[in-house]
């Protein structure tokens, strides 16, 4: 804006100082005309005037031969002259100046009486009266002495006018000078800024081109490369590259951005990605192009990578630089992610196969857990299983198509069937019945979570009904995620489906995780008070696990506490595994919490845990997870008897995924 006022000025002023150069050239030029007109005219009244000084002249002198001839020839040139000033006194009485006028009007009388007076000495010679010639002779030579002082006068004024009007222009002349180039010169300054301003802005336009370019090359938030300059120059390294030589293409997805997102919100997921990509482009060498394609994912093109197994150490070292905790919002987050890598021109042939090659083993790397994979050919077909799987999945979910098992919860000691946890199947209608693990990370992935939480819950109430209506009744318990933590309108799903399915609150427990009440403490909070509030039981599963569930324990709102597998399972083999159990059994009762056992798999391990006091157990060594009526056909053989159900208990279960998981049999 300013350099647009500045230009307008510039050229504004330049406009007017060019007028003004303009206006004085024809002021300069009309100016001269006049003096020059004048001039003129001043020149042709000294010509009239001097026509009358030499005419006056010429009419003496032929007076005084007229004197002196002695014929009538001689005296003819005076005769012929008498009068010969007239015209010219009558130009000057009609054109002249009004002095000119004025004089020439006196002048007139003065040449008329003169003129007389010639004319009666002509007369009087004719009669031959001399005295009377010389009398009038006398009088004629005043009279032309008179007339040619008067006229010379007149010749010399219009001399001086003449003079003066020359003087005035070159006067006048003279400042329109000084005044053209004074203008000029400010002209030439304003002609200065001109072109200035318009350096300056042939430059700012050149650099908004520029910021034009690199704005459409670029990433806006993070300002590495994007998609479209990735493409670009992938296909100008790929073009140039030697046949010993190759290319080196890393796809980067973080873990866990869209819980910072929902948990911190964008701003901290934004900073979250200016800090990515500020790790990824300080582990980048100056050939290198890091580059962000969308949401949370990165690229690297790296040129000159010579063998596969170079290309897999770059990912290797850029993983490192990527991983590590950074505080968002005053709050650690630990930064992480999976690398996927390819190479052109084995395995990859040209760019759209580095592109997809890199993508399938960033997956693979996803999915394994391992950080950083090379592409490998046979990962493929898992790869394009699961982008379908995505769509059969949400398809399932939609239609309700996904089943439920049942693993029973037991009591200590007598093994009395006390409850069951529901545990998630997909029945594909290709790949057969598929466990949680199988299809999980695509529900993470996917925003899936609140959906088949929502599913399992109301299958879970439905078949707790069913149960009850036919003589069993069953607390049920249901995994619940991070989330559905998060999610405010969970709980008043909750209640609707327990209204639905008129099941008592108390017979459903909600399983937790510490990750999913970590995520943000405060909303998760929120949302369990309000399912606290409906009457549902709350439990905490995997305890142990986790490494900062302790201080949250006594500010939640729990009735119990399911102590992990991978702690259970040292029992038989450490001391110490007995020891940890034990020492949370006691630390659950002394929250007067509600203590389950969870990974009992085998009778050493259930013998074992047997002595340690905890209120329920739960493995293969009782039951895998079974279909419902397998589990009733199940409970009843065992002694529908023995079928323990505690007034205002049920349960529902969370793992750390937000979603219903199945445990993973390591028993008989």
């Amino acid at each position: 804006m300013r350099r647009r006022t500045v230009a307008r000025g510039a050229a504004a002023a330049l406009a007017i100082g060019l007028a003004l150069l303009a206006g004085l050239a024809v002021f300069s030029t009309h100016g001269s005309a006049r003096a020059m007109a004048a001039i003129a005219e001043n020149e042709q009244t000294s010509q009239e005037w001097n026509q009358v000084y030499l005419k006056v002249s010429i009419e003496y002198e032929q007076l005084v031969d007229f004197l002196r001839a002695d014929s009538a020839v001689g005296r003819q040139p005076l005769i012929s002259s008498i009068g010969s000033a007239e015209p010219n006194l009558r130009w000057l009485t009609a054109n002249g100046a009004q002095a000119d006028v004025l004089q020439a009007r006196a002048l007139q009388n003065t040449y008329g009486g003169y003129s007389y007076t010639l004319r009666t000495l002509v007369d009087a010679d004719r009669r031959g009266d001399r005295a009377e010639v010389l009398l009038d002779a006398e009088q004629a030579a005043l009279s032309a002495s008179a007339l040619r002082k008067q006229a010379a006068v007149n010749i010399a004024r219009n001399g001086l006018e003449a003079s003066t009007s020359l003087r005035d222009a070159q006067r006048t002349n003279d400042r329109a000078l000084v005044a053209v180039e004074v203008i000029s010169a400010i002209d030439l300054v304003l002609v200065g800024l001109c072109t200035l301003v318009l350096l300056a802005y042939q430059r700012g336009t050149e650099r908004q081109a520029d910021e034009s370019r690199y704005r459409a090359s670029h990433d806006g938030l993070t300002g590495v490369a994007n998609r479209g300059l990735l493409n670009e120059r992938m296909d100008a390294v790929l073009s140039r590259c030697e046949p010993t030589d190759g290319v080196a293409l890393l796809l980067v997805d973080l873990n866990r951005f869209k819980e910072v997102n929902d948990t911190l919100g964008h701003h901290a997921g934004d900073e979250l990605l200016k800090e990515v990509a500020a790790r990824l482009s300080q582990a980048a060498r100056r050939h290198d192009l890091v580059a962000r394609l969308g949401g949370d994912e990165f690229a690297v093109l790296i040129p000159g990578v010579p063998d596969n197994r170079t290309a897999t150490e770059i990912g290797e070292r850029f993983h490192v630089a990527l991983c590590g905790p950074m505080v968002v919002e005053g709050v650690m987050v630990d930064v992480s992610g999976s690398v996927g890598i390819s190479r052109f021109p084995r395995p990859s042939a040209n760019a759209v196969e580095l592109l997809q090659h890199a993508d399938i083993a960033m997956y693979l790397a996803k999915r394994g857990g391992y950080g950083v994979a090379f592409y490998r050919q046979d990962a493929d077909t898992h790869s394009s299983e699961r982008l379908s799987a995505v769509a059969e999945l949400r398809e399932a979910i939609e239609r309700g198509d996904l089943t439920v098992h049942y693993q029973p919860l037991v009591r200590s000691s007598t093994h009395e069937l006390h409850g069951v946890e529901a545990l998630v199947r997909w029945p594909h209608p290709q790949r057969g019945l598929l466990l949680p693990a199988e299809f999980m990370p695509i529900v993470e992935e996917n925003d899936l979570i609140p959906a088949l939480t929502d599913l399992v819950v109301d299958r879970a109430l439905a078949q707790h009904r069913a149960w009850a209506d036919d003589g069993l009744d069953l607390p049920v318990a249901v995994n619940v995620g991070a989330a559905c933590l998060l999610d405010p309108e969970f709980p008043s799903r909750v209640r609707a489906l327990i209204e639905r399915h008129r099941v008592a609150p108390g017979r459903l427990t909600a399983e937790i995780t510490e990750s999913g009440v970590l995520v943000d403490a405060a909303r998760a909070s929120a949302v369990l008070d309000d399912l606290r509030g409906l009457g549902v039981r709350l439990s905490i599963d995997d305890f142990g696990a986790g490494i900062s569930a302790m201080e949250h324990l006594q500010s939640m709102p729990l009735d119990e506490l399911k102590i992990d597998r991978t702690i259970t399972a040292q029992i038989p083999h450490a001391q110490r595994g007995r020891a940890i159990v034990a020492a949370l059994i006691e630390l659950g009762h002394a929250l007067r919490l509600e203590v389950v056992v969870e990974g009992v798999e085998d009778a050493a391990t259930c013998a074992a845990v047997d002595t340690l006091g905890a209120d329920l157990l739960q493995g293969y060594a009782f039951s895998r997870p079974l279909p419902p009526d397998e589990l009733a056909d199940w409970a009843r053989a065992s002694d529908p008897t023995r079928v323990a159900v505690p007034s205002g208990q049920t349960t529902v279960s969370g793992s750390h995924s937000g979603v219903p998981e199945a445990p993973v049999p390591i028993g008989p």
